[in-house]
């Protein structure tokens, strides 16, 4: 008998537990969420129990007002309930992301292309040549090497017409890959290249973890366009509703900013107070999503346009994301590859 069979009927009660709310209310296995409410500590002292569907969660601070759970591992997305002293708290709903892929090395945003493909790498450590640098997972989630001769495949990014473009932080090349998997260069010389991202005019920028962003004119020309401090990892690149490129660079410190630089180049500071923020990507409302820390809680962060910031996902070893069909999102940890079903309003950014 599971769970929640057993205690099927014995309801909150005065005195009994009750939720009122959780957050956040989408994550991965392993991330902690935060339940409020009342009597979620048990009048004997025993820690009190915190259910995920027939999924048993570990309980990291427990209090009678708020608790701190740990999403376990084969979690998936229904109700979630406390129960104490043989009695069972109301259900409140949790999205828990769904793995599609596994075996991989992502170190930045995923992307999809226009058939709704996903591709992700397997970027290894700094010069080390593996098997297979890009992975392609098809809609029925069935992943194929896709690009092997790469070293250190980075970043990914698709032009208007679909065209895949990558860079390597290996060589500070980026490569044009064509359908089949072959590829050219199509730009040298940018140095630690990591994160790339097109305008709406179709110019590339590349990031150069050293400290330079440069920008590629749709000629090939080359231009450095902005500099900023130098990363520990890498510069992690998207475009803002406005035109504007907004970057993050993880650095040795914990109170991380995000960067706004306008069309001309100027350096602006948008967002500060993340740990380790890394892959970022707009909503169509111009909200921006950021793989991070706030506050010591590891997710995906929202920060809205006027700069208020709130842990939206809950989940660690994430290092990007990005919107995909069917208002959902692709997730992208060190080593796998996650969907999550997100009923975000609109649809996602795309370029013009």
């Amino acid at each position: 008998m599971g769970f929640s069979d057993h205690i099927l009927g014995k309801k909150s009660v005065n005195g009994g537990p009750r939720i009122e709310s959780v957050s956040p209310v989408l994550a991965l296995a392993g991330g902690e969420v935060r339940i409020a409410g009342s009597g979620l500590r048990s009048q004997n002292w025993q820690r009190p129990r915190v259910q995920f569907g027939e999924m048993e969660g570990g309980v990291v601070v427990s209090s009678d007002s708020f608790l701190i759970a740990r999403v376990p591992a084969g979690a998936t997305s229904g109700p979630v309930v406390v129960a104490t002293d043989g009695h069972v708290s109301n259900a409140q709903s949790v999205k828990v992301a769904v793995s599609v892929a596994e075996g991989l090395h992502p170190v930045t945003n995923p992307a999809i292309d226009p058939q709704g493909n996903i591709y992700a790498t397997f970027s290894g450590s700094r010069g080390q040549k593996v098997p297979v640098a890009i992975f392609k997972i098809d809609t029925n989630y069935t992943a194929k090497p896709f690009v092997a001769e790469m070293m250190n495949a980075t970043s990914i990014a698709f032009d208007r017409q679909g065209q895949m473009y990558v860079s390597s932080r290996n060589d500070g090349a980026v490569y044009r890959v064509a359908p089949n998997g072959t590829m050219t260069t199509y730009a040298e010389g940018m140095g630690i290249a990591t994160g790339i991202a097109f305008d709406r005019n179709q110019n590339l920028y590349v990031g150069d973890r050293s400290g330079t962003i440069f920008k590629i004119g749709r000629d090939q020309q080359v231009f450095v366009f902005a500099t900023l401090e130098p990363s520990v990892s890498a510069y992690h690149l998207a475009f803002g509703p406005q035109g504007d490129l907004f970057v993050t660079g993880p650095t040795t410190s914990s109170f991380d900013a995000v960067h706004r630089i306008d069309p001309q180049g100027t350096v602006h500071k948008f967002f500060r107070g993340l740990g380790r923020p890394q892959g970022l990507a707009f909503d169509a409302s111009g909200n921006l999503y950021v793989t991070a820390s706030l506050s010591g809680k590891r997710g995906i962060v929202k920060i809205t346009p006027e700069g208020k910031a709130n842990l939206e996902v809950a989940g660690h070893g994430l290092v990007g994301l990005a919107f995909a069909p069917g208002r959902s999102v692709i997730l992208a940890t060190t080593d796998a590859v996650h969907h999550l079903a997100w009923n975000i309003p609109g649809l996602p950014l795309l370029p013009e």
